[in-house]
């Protein structure tokens, strides 16, 4: 299948959703940069434009027939419901697990690997970032957004909150990204080290699609996308 490449990067993920990974490997923003067209996407990161755009339909492709629940056609009720179980719910999860992980790694590795010292304050402080927006989610902005008559300056603030703590969270994950070296395990890894490695794509991963459905699917059913530079 070919990809319509005059469409936004954010709008083949809401499309295929199996195209999300493609622009992840490539470090191609589809969540708060994701108002431009495949090309300039790739030119912003000095991806090729034809691998990519081979790769995205592959993905397509390869993922063709099976079944795959739309965000957009869910009421808003059930979407947040759903963000909550499914993407909330992994990162209360997965927090805990990782940081005592990176710890250990950076503590052992250290010497051999500084950055990997790095990596460890990286994942705390996204750690930090996130419990308390997750709380702010779940207490304020949800409750306000179900409601049949919204508040339209609180959910207008805490819409604009929601994608300046975004912003920060996408930095936060080039930098890890960065960190860790596109999340490739050396040779001499120990089992610990690989398993932080593959946590922490994971993890993007699914962070990465959590924010665009925020941004893309949520967001727009109350305020105008709000996009980043």
């Amino acid at each position: 299948m070919a990809i319509d490449r005059t469409l936004t990067v954010a709008q083949i993920v809401l499309d295929h959703p199996e195209c999300a990974r493609v622009f992840q490997d490539h470090r191609i923003d589809f969540c708060c940069r994701g108002g431009v067209a495949v090309d300039e996407a790739c030119t912003r990161v000095g991806a090729d434009v034809a691998a990519v755009s081979s790769e995205l339909e592959r993905a397509v492709d390869e993922r063709r027939g099976a079944a795959a629940p739309d965000p957009r056609s869910l009421p808003t009720a059930a979407l947040v419901a759903e963000i909550v179980a499914r993407h909330h719910a992994y990162l209360r999860r997965a927090l805990p697990f990782v940081q005592p992980l990176a710890d250990k790694v950076g503590r052992v590795h250290g010497d051999h690997d500084p950055r990997l010292r790095e990596l460890s304050a990286a994942v705390h402080e996204l750690a930090d970032m996130l419990t308390p927006h997750l709380d702010e989610e779940e207490q304020v902005l949800f409750p306000a957004l179900a409601q049949r008559d919204p508040d339209r300056a609180l959910v207008r603030r805490e819409l604009q909150a929601m994608h300046t703590d975004h912003l920060a969270v996408g930095a936060q994950l080039a930098k890890i990204r960065a960190l860790a070296s596109d999340f490739v395990t050396p040779e001499w890894a120990c089992t610990s080290y690989r398993t932080l490695l593959s946590e922490l794509a994971s993890l993007e991963g699914d962070l990465l699609r959590h924010v665009h459905i925020e941004n893309h699917v949520l967001m727009p059913r109350f305020a105008a996308p709000m996009q980043a530079a």
